[in-house]
């Protein structure tokens, strides 16, 4: 797991690279919220430890900007005892959870353990590709907030192929996965169902995400 601390005070950004480092964690560490943001423009993180109060960018500000690119990793703010409206503030704006300074180790393992099953849920209950969402629980699709009305077999197809966004699967692939053992299946039936998702979900929309690749198979590009 790959944490991101973004702390401007030298010694306990130190520690807590050094502990959490200890406990099998791959870690990152920045001494303010642009420099915070820098490592994420340049990859993906499982969560951010940012304390609030920095200069240059300040934790608040750090985790406006994540929303506003749209990034989902959970974040985890660091505040002093009369930090409590910072706090609030941060929670509103999409922070994840909080600690107070000073805190016990444990604590903090506590809270990465917290935050990252709840994105874990997330993650198995909700697959996104640009502006299409699929819930699996309600197993209903829609994009760009508009339903879209898919049978049974066209919702599997979706969901396999969103789960997989930017890998290429393989007719054969794809066909183990919806049919598995069934018989008499027809051989132009994964193109056929392809066909009819382009037309629920493709159609009237600038950017396409179902693409061919020729004698190979299909991907969601996202």
């Amino acid at each position: 797991m790959k944490l991101l601390i973004v702390e401007d005070e030298e010694s306990l950004r130190a520690v807590l690279k050094r502990r959490l480092e200890k406990n099998g964690f791959v870690v990152e560490c920045a001494a303010d919220g642009e420099e915070g943001m820098a490592f994420l423009d340049m990859g993906a993180f499982d969560v951010v430890i940012s304390d609030i109060m920095m200069p240059v960018m300040n934790g608040l500000e750090l985790l406006l900007s994540i929303r506003k690119k749209g990034l989902d990793v959970p974040v985890i703010l660091l505040t002093a005892l009369d930090g409590s409206g910072d706090v609030v503030k941060g929670l509103d704006m999409g922070a994840d959870d909080y600690i107070v300074k000073p805190f016990e180790f444990s604590e903090l393992l506590a809270r990465i353990r917290l935050v990252t099953r709840r994105k874990l849920g997330l993650r198995e209950n909700v697959l996104t590709a640009l502006d299409l969402t699929l819930d699996l629980n309600a197993r209903t699709a829609s994009r760009a907030g508009q339903d879209i009305a898919l049978s049974a077999r066209e919702f599997d197809l979706l969901a396999l192929l969103v789960r997989n966004k930017n890998i290429v699967l393989t007719r054969d692939r794809i066909y183990d996965a919806l049919y598995g053992t069934e018989q008499d299946i027809a051989s132009n039936a994964i193109d056929v169902y392809i066909r009819f998702l382009r037309k629920k979900v493709d159609e009237g929309y600038p950017v396409k995400l179902i693409h061919t690749v020729r004698g190979v198979g299909y991907t969601v590009k996202a």
